[in-house]
């Protein structure tokens, strides 16, 4: 158990230290505490790899289960700025939230992937990648609550959200890449109706989005 938490600690520990120059609009460090080289950066994040990484060897692929955390304060400026007391996001619906965007994590990253020919295992070895995710800075413009009856509300987009994920060969547990993206979800540049239904697509699409990225990573270091 305190090994368990141990562990935690540190992953939470590297998803702050990578995330805190995108929350300062700042540059990324050129190398992480573990060495991983900045291979790619941009104002949504970065990317960072070990020295002769290859996704190459892997054509499995293992889903540690998905960290979710809101951006700070969010329930609370939430609640702040919402009048109707009945609609202000409580503790429960907050840890639903986190519950169905953990959930889809693994639910679009193994639909994609397997798509592309790649399995998803609960094992581990040579040719399983491990990949370990977490979703920080989350928010949602229109939550669902348990509020009685029926809210419709416009928005310019469902939320946001930022990726972290770190990416292992599973039988040595050598950690061969990072990344960070952060997105908006659901920013058509036109309102449409949020809620629980619009959320629900919006949230997914996006996971379904980076899920595609990493598949068509795998494709090019297989050559297709």
């Amino acid at each position: 158990m305190i090994a368990k938490l141990v562990k935690k600690s540190l992953f939470l520990a590297g998803v702050l230290a990578l995330a805190a120059p995108l929350v300062a609009g700042e540059n990324f460090p050129e190398s992480t505490k573990d060495g991983l080289k900045l291979k790619k950066q941009s104002r949504h994040g970065a990317v960072y790899v070990a020295d002769d990484a290859t996704l190459a060897n892997y054509d499995k692929v293992k889903i540690l289960d998905c960290f979710v955390q809101f951006e700070k304060d969010w329930q609370r400026n939430y609640n702040r700025d919402e009048r109707d007391l009945s609609r202000r996001v409580t503790d429960k619906d907050v840890e639903q939230i986190k519950k169905k965007v953990a959930e889809a994590f693994p639910r679009a990253f193994s639909k994609e992937l397997e798509k592309g020919g790649y399995s998803v295992v609960d094992g581990t070895g040579k040719d399983v990648l491990l990949i370990r995710p977490a979703i920080i800075n989350l928010t949602v413009t229109a939550p669902e609550t348990n509020s009685p009856g029926i809210s419709e509300t416009f928005v310019a987009s469902n939320g946001s959200m930022t990726l972290y994920m770190e990416l292992y060969d599973s039988a040595t547990s050598t950690k061969i890449a990072e990344v960070m993206d952060a997105e908006a979800v659901g920013d058509t540049g036109f309102g449409h109706r949020g809620g629980r239904v619009s959320n629900q697509m919006e949230f997914d699409r996006t996971i379904q989005e980076w899920a595609h990225k990493l598949r068509k990573r795998l494709d090019e270091a297989h050559g297709k």
